[in-house]
């Protein structure tokens, strides 16, 4: 099919109707641009002439009127289907896609592994995630003169239950619980300090070099406490499917420990944020985007005193910058003081792995919280859709560590370490965030969309692979566009199951 041809029915798709519209055709175009785009400098699991194949067998494919979005939805898979490798060890899931000095066996580092999981899940063909898991549980630190698995703080309990929630493969789940239970007594024991909170590095929460953190010091953050209670959490929803009575119980109590503890030592009363606290100094003075992971994990108490730190999100002087959401606050005087590209520089600059925290963070206060500060709708559209503009070098879709907040310049260049990097989400939120699929443990699912209102006349987000079933969602303002009718509508192995006027929230139950 020439690109003519494509670029011709991707233009007249808003005027035609859903029979003569083929998602094949759009996937295609885009894919011919990436591929042309592309020098291929490494091949893993799926190669440039595999990935439209491997993409229409795979993705959940997605039709909206935010161009941008919608290209950075698809440009985003085509990089993931990159990083899959095969090695002797099982399937992994890479980081970076040329080898890093920092890395262990086959280019693997465990940094972003919960970003994997969490981004992966939405695939039909999912089953390599478990050889991914399982390769961070047996065979990552074998051999390797330092651990691996424990080289960076990870939620890895609360991803493999989100896993779950879509791919419902309950057997495996269970089957590493003991596991899960073994890997968390370690952390405890390398982390956990007398009042049940956990300490880490900077640099091995991923985010060295930041306002708050260094490399040495064994700092009280946001981060790891955030996703050692969503751990505990997921821990204790595991053990109660398992009927381990005993180890829900356990988990359950650790949970509510770790979530007092972090409100009462790591909130900020006066500067109405959460806060790292320092080994030695009390809390530091900054605010930092990890002070949003708490409502990642639902730590946080619906509560309007909590909910006020939202308004720094969408303060000029806070952490909105052109080009996208900054990682420490713009008014912090030591902000973008220590060096550009030099090394990996968390004191202000836009960082994708914690662009996407805070999009779900965002996403979970909007959608299920009471009180949410200042925030709307609105403000989560304006930073999903600054981040897809942001996916951009030389005018053509990228993907690398970090940028400046004021331009948009990728600050390790177009380094081929940098080169689609794999360490943060995009396609996760725009399905669970933005089109507000919200999976569950039973064969339920909520949809609770965060398109403002009137901002899309339609969209569709078609062969969501959910829990044995396929899923598709329209939204249709005028009723002209996939022949399906006016409104909002949800079919499950093309049945419909659901269905409004308007995009609203809607529970959906499968049978």
């Amino acid at each position: 099919m020439s690109i003519k041809f494509l670029v011709l029915v991707m233009g007249l798709m808003p005027f035609l109707g859903w029979a003569q519209t083929d998602l094949d055709a759009k996937l295609e175009g885009y894919v011919e641009q990436f591929n042309r785009d592309d020098n291929e400098a490494v091949i893993n699991l799926v190669s440039n002439d595999s990935s439209a194949a491997w993409m229409k067998d795979n993705i959940p494919l997605f039709d909206c009127p935010d161009a941008a979005i919608e290209k950075i939805y698809y440009f985003r898979w085509w990089s993931f289907r990159k990083h899959i490798k095969s090695t002797p060890e099982g399937t992994i899931v890479t980081e970076f896609i040329e080898p890093v000095k920092h890395a262990g066996k086959y280019n693997s580092i465990s940094c972003a592994l919960g970003h994997h999981l969490y981004e992966g899940r939405w695939l039909k063909n999912s089953d390599f995630l478990k050889a991914y898991t399982d390769f961070w549980f047996y065979h990552a630190d074998e051999g390797q003169s330092k651990p691996r698995f424990h080289q960076f703080s990870s939620w890895l309990a609360d991803a493999l239950l989100a896993y779950y929630q879509v791919s419902g493969d309950k057997d495996y789940l269970l089957s590493r619980l003991d596991e899960l239970d073994k890997d968390y007594a370690v952390w405890e024991k390398e982390r956990q300090l007398p009042n049940g909170l956990f300490w880490q590095h900077d640099v091995k929460d991923g985010m060295e070099e930041s306002v708050s953190g260094g490399r040495k010091v064994e700092n009280m953050r946001p981060t790891i406490n955030s996703y050692m209670y969503g751990n505990a959490k997921a821990i204790a929803s595991i053990a109660a499917m398992a009927n381990r009575k005993d180890l829900q119980g356990k988990y359950t109590k650790k949970a509510q420990l770790i979530q007092q503890q972090l409100l009462d030592s790591l909130w900020d009363k006066d500067d109405q944020f959460f806060k790292t606290r320092l080994e030695k100094d009390g809390l530091h003075p900054a605010r930092e985007a990890i002070g949003f992971i708490p409502w990642y994990f639902g730590v946080v108490p619906d509560k309007a005193s909590y909910a006020v730190a939202w308004n720094q999100a969408i303060d000029t002087a806070g952490f909105r910058a052109p080009w996208g959401h900054t990682t420490a606050e713009r008014r912090e005087p030591t902000f973008r003081t220590r060096g550009t590209g030099h090394s990996c520089e968390w004191d202000g600059a836009i960082w994708p792995f914690a662009t996407s925290q805070t999009l779900r963070a965002m996403a979970n206060v909007l959608s299920s919280a009471k009180h949410k500060g200042n925030l709307s709708k609105s403000d989560f559209y304006h930073e999903i859709q600054q981040y897809a503009k942001a996916h951009v070098m030389n005018g053509k879709p990228y993907i690398g560590e970090y940028q400046d907040e004021q331009n948009g310049e990728w600050l390790k260049g177009d380094h081929p370490r940098s080169k689609f990097y794999n360490h943060s989400t995009f396609a996760d939120a725009v399905i669970q965030d933005l089109v507000g699929f919200k999976p569950a443990l039973d064969n339920s699912f909520m949809l609770k969309p965060l398109i403002p209102d009137g901002e899309w006349d339609y969209f569709a987000l078609q062969d969501i692979a959910y829990k044995e079933k396929t899923v598709s969602i329209f939204w249709d303002k005028k009723g002209d566009r996939y022949g399906k009718g006016k409104g909002f509508r949800v079919y499950a192995d093309g049945k419909l199951v659901a269905k409004s006027n308007t995009l609203k929230s809607l529970k959906v139950k499968l049978k």
